[in-house]
């Protein structure tokens, strides 16, 4: 049986090294989209135009205009003296926000008295201003905890701590489920293609002919893919690492089993589908659909699980993307060993046998 199953797999090795477009799907387009989605997906706002208005005139309140434009994140465009100029400034879109410092602030803050530092913003993009309002009230309450962005009142707290992200880089959030999702596309597409390209070519006629079993056709055509696919992990991790400063901080050994059955689950599914589909163009679509939109929008990827109806999120528990974004995220940025995600690592297990029993089903009839 494993001499079967390594001829195959031998012979699955062969045709990708003839075929460098498959090997490419796999190995270099994980990496390609990591470096280009990477940059291009991103929550973090910047360059955000501020206007100051300081009617306080002190060396305190001059110290909190110059803590957002030290951010980063916001580029003064103009000081007027008169709030009132503020209308106009955020009608023609020359400002997207706005600092006012009231009169007697610096004395205020000398005297250690609760004061007010008043933000306005364009909310007529409600992501954008939702992100910078999170921006302005990070730097106020570095400012002191006397200070309050939006005037409210009560004791002073403390500076927030932020944990595994302190700077709050959306790329620490996206990168890795970027990853699953490129990963279960390009893994879902090169399998269910390997399979009905034997079909078009007649060699599945070859197949039929021999002694081998489901199982071992099975393994063998997955095998190959398998390797691939870790290797294209592995570089994708080590892009987001060196570019995106996305670090592994949990075991590498955990890792790669997470990973292990997240793509074994993958590989599975695109086997049941060459066995339903007859031609290449038909697999493509099938499979790019059933990967690309499950993951990309019931995975937790960019939308909150918890925030959808709950019709669909029991429709997440069969996206195997929900089980390892979880897992994944715990080891890479939280380095949480397994006793935090052993249940996702269960529901990649249950969903892998079932797709790898089915595709088995369907192969020994095909054969």
């Amino acid at each position: 049986m494993i001499r079967r199953t390594l001829a195959i797999a031998i012979k699955e090795l062969l045709q990708l090294r003839r075929d460098w477009r498959i090997a490419f799907t796999l190995i270099g387009m994980p990496m390609l989209l990591v470096l280009i989605y990477g940059y291009a997906l991103s929550f973090d706002v910047q360059h955000v135009r501020l206007a100051v208005v300081d009617q306080d005139g002190t060396r305190s309140s001059r110290e909190a205009a110059e803590a957002f434009l030290r951010s980063g994140y916001f580029d003064l465009v103009a000081s007027p003296r008169d709030p009132r100029h503020l209308d106009a400034m955020f009608d023609d879109g020359r400002a997207q926000a706005a600092l006012v410092v009231p009169a007697g602030y610096g004395r205020d803050l000398a005297a250690r008295r609760p004061t007010v530092l008043q933000f306005v913003l364009d909310g007529s993009d409600s992501q954008t201003a939702t992100t910078v309002l999170g921006y302005a009230t990070q730097i106020v309450t570095a400012v002191s905890p006397l200070v309050r962005v939006d005037g409210r009142t009560g004791p002073a707290i403390p500076a927030p701590l932020v944990w595994y992200n302190p700077d709050l880089a959306s790329s620490r959030f996206l990168v890795p489920g970027l990853i699953a999702f490129i990963l279960m596309v390009t893994s879902v597409i090169a399998t269910a293609l390997a399979v009905v390209r034997e079909k078009e070519r007649g060699t599945m006629e070859s197949l039929r002919a021999t002694p081998l079993v489901a199982l071992e056709l099975l393994i063998g055509k997955t095998l190959p893919y398998l390797l691939m696919a870790s290797a294209a992990t592995a570089g994708s991790l080590i892009l987001a690492w060196g570019l995106f400063d996305v670090p592994v901080r949990g075991s590498i050994f955990w890792l790669a089993a997470v990973t292990v059955l997240y793509l074994a689950g993958g590989l599975g599914w695109g086997i049941l589908i060459s066995t339903l589909a007859d031609t290449q163009q038909v697999a493509f679509q099938v499979s790019l659909l059933s990967s690309m939109l499950p993951t990309l929008l019931l995975s937790g990827f960019i939308f909150p699980i918890s925030s959808m109806p709950v019709a669909l999120q029991w429709i997440t528990h069969i996206v195997p993307a929900r089980y390892f974004l979880v897992a994944l995220r715990a080891i890479v940025l939280k380095g949480a060993g397994p006793e935090h995600w052993w249940l996702q690592a269960v529901g990649l297990v249950v969903y892998g046998g079932i797709v790898l029993v089915l595709a088995t089903v369907r192969t020994v009839r095909s054969l």
